[in-house]
Protein backbone atom coordinates (compact mmCIF):
# COMPACT_ATOMS: atom_id res chain seq x y z
CA UNK A 1 0.00 0.00 0.00
CA UNK A 2 0.99 3.71 -0.87
CA UNK A 3 -0.11 6.51 0.06
CA UNK A 4 1.17 10.40 -0.27
CA UNK A 5 0.65 13.45 1.54
CA UNK A 6 1.33 15.35 -1.62
CA UNK A 7 2.51 18.83 -1.98
CA UNK A 8 1.71 19.90 1.01
CA UNK A 9 4.41 17.52 2.72
CA UNK A 10 6.88 20.27 2.11
CA UNK A 11 5.15 22.91 3.91
CA UNK A 12 4.47 20.60 6.90
CA UNK A 13 5.68 21.64 10.49
CA UNK A 14 8.21 19.77 12.11
CA UNK A 15 7.57 16.68 14.47
CA UNK A 16 6.64 17.24 18.00
CA UNK A 17 9.85 16.88 20.03
CA UNK A 18 10.37 13.58 21.78
CA UNK A 19 8.96 15.38 25.15
CA UNK A 20 5.52 16.32 23.87
CA UNK A 21 5.67 12.81 22.19
CA UNK A 22 5.67 11.35 25.30
CA UNK A 23 3.24 13.42 26.83
CA UNK A 24 0.59 12.71 24.10
CA UNK A 25 0.83 8.99 24.89
CA UNK A 26 0.41 9.32 28.59
CA UNK A 27 -2.65 11.34 27.70
CA UNK A 28 -3.77 8.62 25.41
CA UNK A 29 -3.45 6.08 27.71
CA UNK A 30 -4.89 8.30 31.08
CA UNK A 31 -7.81 8.45 28.78
CA UNK A 32 -8.37 4.71 27.38
CA UNK A 33 -5.74 2.43 29.29
CA UNK A 34 -6.78 -0.16 27.77
CA UNK A 35 -7.80 0.16 24.10
CA UNK A 36 -8.59 -3.04 21.74
CA UNK A 37 -9.63 -3.49 17.94
CA UNK A 38 -13.42 -2.70 16.94
CA UNK A 39 -13.88 -6.16 15.54
CA UNK A 40 -15.94 -8.68 16.68
CA UNK A 41 -14.09 -11.91 16.72
CA UNK A 42 -12.85 -15.09 19.19
CA UNK A 43 -9.93 -16.86 18.69
CA UNK A 44 -6.47 -15.77 16.75
CA UNK A 45 -8.03 -16.97 13.42
CA UNK A 46 -11.41 -15.36 13.52
CA UNK A 47 -9.30 -12.55 14.23
CA UNK A 48 -6.79 -12.89 11.41
CA UNK A 49 -10.94 -13.43 8.95
CA UNK A 50 -11.95 -10.29 10.39
CA UNK A 51 -9.45 -8.13 9.54
CA UNK A 52 -8.50 -9.49 6.09
CA UNK A 53 -12.51 -8.71 5.33
CA UNK A 54 -11.92 -5.34 6.62
CA UNK A 55 -9.60 -4.12 4.24
CA UNK A 56 -11.06 -1.30 1.97
CA UNK A 57 -14.16 -1.81 4.68
CA UNK A 58 -15.33 -0.34 7.95
CA UNK A 59 -15.20 -2.39 11.03
CA UNK A 60 -18.66 -1.93 11.99
CA UNK A 61 -19.92 -3.44 8.14
CA UNK A 62 -17.47 -6.53 8.78
CA UNK A 63 -18.77 -6.58 12.63
CA UNK A 64 -22.60 -7.02 10.91
CA UNK A 65 -21.14 -10.32 8.53
CA UNK A 66 -18.58 -12.11 10.99
CA UNK A 67 -21.31 -13.23 13.58
CA UNK A 68 -23.36 -15.66 11.04
CA UNK A 69 -19.69 -16.59 9.39
CA UNK A 70 -17.97 -17.67 12.72
CA UNK A 71 -21.05 -19.68 13.77
CA UNK A 72 -20.70 -21.99 11.24
CA UNK A 73 -17.04 -21.63 11.27
CA UNK A 74 -14.42 -20.19 13.67
CA UNK A 75 -11.54 -22.82 12.93
CA UNK A 76 -9.52 -23.21 9.47
CA UNK A 77 -10.78 -26.82 9.11
CA UNK A 78 -14.98 -25.99 9.34
CA UNK A 79 -13.95 -22.91 7.05
CA UNK A 80 -12.36 -25.14 4.42
CA UNK A 81 -15.48 -27.52 5.21
CA UNK A 82 -18.16 -24.37 4.77
CA UNK A 83 -16.34 -23.98 0.78
CA UNK A 84 -15.94 -20.55 -0.90
CA UNK A 85 -19.68 -20.21 -2.35
CA UNK A 86 -20.52 -20.46 1.17
CA UNK A 87 -18.22 -17.71 2.65
CA UNK A 88 -19.31 -15.84 -0.36
CA UNK A 89 -22.56 -15.55 0.44
CA UNK A 90 -22.38 -15.04 4.06
CA UNK A 91 -19.87 -11.90 3.36
CA UNK A 92 -21.72 -10.56 0.31
CA UNK A 93 -22.57 -7.22 2.24
CA UNK A 94 -19.06 -6.63 2.65
CA UNK A 95 -16.87 -5.02 -0.28
CA UNK A 96 -14.82 -6.66 -2.57
CA UNK A 97 -16.39 -10.02 -1.23
CA UNK A 98 -15.31 -12.70 -3.91
CA UNK A 99 -12.04 -11.83 -3.69
CA UNK A 100 -12.11 -12.20 0.09
CA UNK A 101 -14.08 -14.77 0.25
CA UNK A 102 -11.22 -16.97 -1.87
CA UNK A 103 -8.60 -15.55 0.16
CA UNK A 104 -10.37 -16.79 3.43
CA UNK A 105 -10.52 -20.25 2.01
CA UNK A 106 -7.02 -20.11 0.71
CA UNK A 107 -5.28 -18.32 4.27
CA UNK A 108 -7.33 -21.63 5.62
CA UNK A 109 -6.16 -24.00 3.22
CA UNK A 110 -2.47 -22.74 4.24
CA UNK A 111 -2.72 -22.59 7.97
CA UNK A 112 -3.82 -26.54 7.63
CA UNK A 113 -1.26 -27.77 5.31
CA UNK A 114 1.71 -24.92 6.24
CA UNK A 115 0.95 -24.43 10.01
CA UNK A 116 -1.26 -27.20 11.52
CA UNK A 117 -4.12 -25.29 11.56
CA UNK A 118 -2.55 -22.66 13.98
CA UNK A 119 -2.24 -19.04 13.04
CA UNK A 120 1.67 -18.36 13.54
CA UNK A 121 3.30 -15.70 15.36
CA UNK A 122 5.71 -14.20 13.22
CA UNK A 123 5.02 -11.56 10.71
CA UNK A 124 6.96 -13.22 7.77
CA UNK A 125 5.40 -16.27 7.98
CA UNK A 126 1.66 -14.51 7.94
CA UNK A 127 2.56 -12.93 5.31
CA UNK A 128 2.73 -15.85 2.83
CA UNK A 129 -0.63 -16.62 3.90
CA UNK A 130 -3.30 -15.17 0.86
CA UNK A 131 -4.96 -11.71 1.65
CA UNK A 132 -2.50 -11.44 4.44
CA UNK A 133 -0.29 -8.00 3.96
CA UNK A 134 2.24 -6.16 6.93
CA UNK A 135 -0.81 -4.30 7.99
CA UNK A 136 -3.04 -7.25 8.87
CA UNK A 137 -0.37 -9.32 9.94
CA UNK A 138 1.15 -6.40 12.32
CA UNK A 139 -3.08 -5.87 13.61
CA UNK A 140 -2.81 -10.25 14.30
CA UNK A 141 0.30 -10.01 16.31
CA UNK A 142 -0.48 -6.51 18.32
CA UNK A 143 -4.47 -7.94 18.93
CA UNK A 144 -3.45 -11.84 19.23
CA UNK A 145 -0.16 -12.30 20.81
CA UNK A 146 0.13 -8.83 22.67
CA UNK A 147 3.56 -7.89 20.11
CA UNK A 148 4.19 -4.37 20.16
CA UNK A 149 3.51 -3.70 16.35
CA UNK A 150 2.32 -0.79 14.97
CA UNK A 151 -0.58 -1.26 11.70
CA UNK A 152 -0.48 2.09 9.75
CA UNK A 153 -3.96 2.44 8.00
CA UNK A 154 -5.35 5.34 6.97
CA UNK A 155 -6.17 6.97 10.33
CA UNK A 156 -3.02 6.42 11.45
CA UNK A 157 -1.37 7.63 8.41
CA UNK A 158 -3.65 11.00 8.73
CA UNK A 159 -2.65 11.85 12.46
CA UNK A 160 1.16 10.96 12.04
CA UNK A 161 1.48 13.00 9.35
CA UNK A 162 -0.91 15.79 10.83
CA UNK A 163 0.77 16.36 14.54
CA UNK A 164 2.74 15.32 13.16
CA UNK A 165 4.48 12.82 15.02
CA UNK A 166 6.19 10.52 11.99
CA UNK A 167 5.24 12.24 8.82
CA UNK A 168 6.09 10.04 5.92
CA UNK A 169 5.22 9.61 2.31
CA UNK A 170 4.25 6.01 2.52
CA UNK A 171 2.84 3.75 5.00
CA UNK A 172 6.10 1.78 5.64
CA UNK A 173 7.63 4.92 5.97
CA UNK A 174 5.44 5.95 9.16
CA UNK A 175 5.38 2.58 10.75
CA UNK A 176 8.97 2.77 10.73
CA UNK A 177 9.15 6.58 11.98
CA UNK A 178 6.72 5.83 14.69
CA UNK A 179 8.51 2.64 15.77
CA UNK A 180 11.37 4.99 16.44
CA UNK A 181 9.79 7.67 18.40
CA UNK A 182 7.40 6.02 20.14
CA UNK A 183 8.21 4.83 24.32
CA UNK A 184 8.69 1.55 24.74
CA UNK A 185 6.12 1.74 27.57
CA UNK A 186 3.35 3.20 25.23
CA UNK A 187 4.03 0.69 22.26
CA UNK A 188 1.97 -1.83 22.99
CA UNK A 189 -1.05 0.25 22.30
CA UNK A 190 -0.20 2.79 20.24
CA UNK A 191 -1.92 2.03 16.77
CA UNK A 192 -4.94 1.57 18.32
CA UNK A 193 -5.17 5.05 20.28
CA UNK A 194 -3.59 6.51 17.12
CA UNK A 195 -6.80 4.88 15.02
CA UNK A 196 -9.68 5.42 17.51
CA UNK A 197 -7.36 9.17 17.44
CA UNK A 198 -8.15 9.12 13.78
CA UNK A 199 -11.59 7.91 13.31
CA UNK A 200 -13.67 9.81 16.17
CA UNK A 201 -11.49 12.82 16.81
CA UNK A 202 -8.87 13.70 13.81
CA UNK A 203 -11.12 13.08 10.98
CA UNK A 204 -10.13 13.58 7.70
CA UNK A 205 -13.11 16.31 6.48
CA UNK A 206 -13.09 18.40 9.43
CA UNK A 207 -11.36 17.13 12.55
CA UNK A 208 -12.59 17.97 16.20
CA UNK A 209 -9.94 19.94 17.34
CA UNK A 210 -12.36 21.52 19.86
CA UNK A 211 -12.61 17.84 21.21
CA UNK A 212 -9.09 17.08 20.97
CA UNK A 213 -7.27 16.12 24.09
CA UNK A 214 -3.77 16.79 22.38
CA UNK A 215 -4.53 20.06 20.76
CA UNK A 216 -2.23 22.38 22.03
CA UNK A 217 0.83 19.63 21.12
CA UNK A 218 0.13 19.01 17.90
CA UNK A 219 1.10 21.03 15.04
CA UNK A 220 -1.25 20.92 12.48
CA UNK A 221 -1.70 24.82 11.41
CA UNK A 222 -5.62 24.26 10.45
CA UNK A 223 -7.09 23.64 13.61
CA UNK A 224 -11.06 23.77 13.26
CA UNK A 225 -12.92 25.91 15.99
CA UNK A 226 -16.14 25.16 18.02
CA UNK A 227 -18.98 24.51 15.75
CA UNK A 228 -21.46 26.84 15.17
Amino acid sequence: MKATTGSRAARWPKPVPPDDVTEIFRRFAEANPHPNTELHYKNPFTLLIAVVLSAQATDAGVNKATPALFAKADSPEKMLALGEDNVRELIKTIGLYRTKAKNVIGLSRALIENFGGKVPRAREALETLPGVGRKTANVVLNVAFGEPTIAVDTHIFRVSNRIPLAPGKTVREVEDGLEKIIPEAYKLHAHHWLILHGRYICQARKPQCWRCLIADLCRWPKKTALPG
